[in-house]
């Protein structure tokens, strides 16, 4: 059906979903949504991400004495929330979400691997101590195999979720988010997060749509 568009699964993972270290709002919901369209194999490429961070991640509220969760800072001048721990590389919480037949996946990319720079987008990292964004190659990798759009599913809505989208546009592929199989970190960011993608031109669908 979309023979030159790609799905991309952002971060679905134990440690987002009830009882994990950072859990979204209703996560667990999305779960049978996702697997029925992966099951549906409607797309030509299918990419899941998976945050992947050392134990002593720079983003980790247990990095930064004296400060709390969710507490923001100034790191490489930009702003920084400080997380609880979370996605560590080998735990369970870090695993994929049962459920999902991540087998159908042609590519998964994990992110966040490196100890000093936090990582959203599946596209590029957040901003490193010497200003630039490192990529993660994804929009190459999507290129090369004649990707024009891109679906986008996941957690969270409010960040990670957001965050790739935005730089899928940036990179120029024409993007959507399906909204029902995302869940945010809070609803209370749902409007703000519409108004960005009317703003840049950032689709909205419903996983029945498809």
């Amino acid at each position: 059906m979309h023979n030159q568009a790609a799905l991309i699964l952002v971060d679905i993972q134990n440690d987002f979903l009830p009882g994990g270290a950072l859990a979204c709002y209703e996560a667990d919901g999305i779960l049978p949504g996702v697997q029925a369209l992966v099951k549906r194999q409607l797309f030509a490429c299918h990419i899941a991400t998976q945050d992947w961070h050392p134990a002593n991640h720079i983003s980790f509220v247990t990095q930064h004495e004296g400060k709390q969760a969710f507490e923001s800072i100034r790191l490489y001048e930009q702003a920084q929330t400080l997380w609880p721990v979370h996605c560590v590389q080998g735990s369970h919480g870090a695993a994929l979400a049962q459920g999902i037949d991540w087998d159908k996946m042609d590519l998964i990319l994990r992110k966040g691997c490196r100890v000093d720079v936090d990582s959203y987008s599946a596209f590029q990292e957040n901003y490193g101590p010497d200003g630039e964004r490192p990529s993660t190659g994804l929009a190459g990798y999507l290129k090369e195999r004649g990707i024009t759009s891109v679906y986008i599913a996941g957690l969270a809505r409010d960040v990670c979720v957001l965050w790739t989208a935005q730089d899928a546009k940036s990179h120029g592929f024409h993007t959507t988010i399906i909204w029902d199989l995302c869940a945010p970190v809070t609803p209370a960011s749902d409007e703000t997060v519409r108004q960005t993608c009317r703003d840049l031109g950032i689709g909205i669908v419903l996983s029945d749509d498809l």
